[in-house]
């Protein structure tokens, strides 16, 4: 179901919602170096589109990975600059 990256840090939001998520993220992969990921786990359903398009339209990001793991959204970003 979902491959393994050489996870750096996880980020819990669970029960954060909109736009909390994705704040929170763009705070912890700015503290990561290049080529490290982050592990996101949230509860919002949401997170799955608006993790995907900020990865999406942000430099320097990519999301590798997004799993729905019963009520739980994990998310794979790594940074990539």
């Amino acid at each position: 179901m979902s491959a393994e990256f050489d996870i750096s840090q996880t980020l819990d939001v669970k029960g954060a919602s909109c736009p909390m998520p994705v704040v929170k993220t763009k705070q912890a992969i700015d503290d990561l170096a290049e080529g490290e990921v982050l592990e996101v786990l949230a509860t919002d359903s949401g997170s799955m589109s608006d993790l995907d398009g900020w990865a999406t339209g942000t430099d320097g990001v990519e999301l590798l990975e997004q799993v729905e793991d019963g009520d739980v959204y994990k998310h794979y970003v790594e940074k990539t600059a």
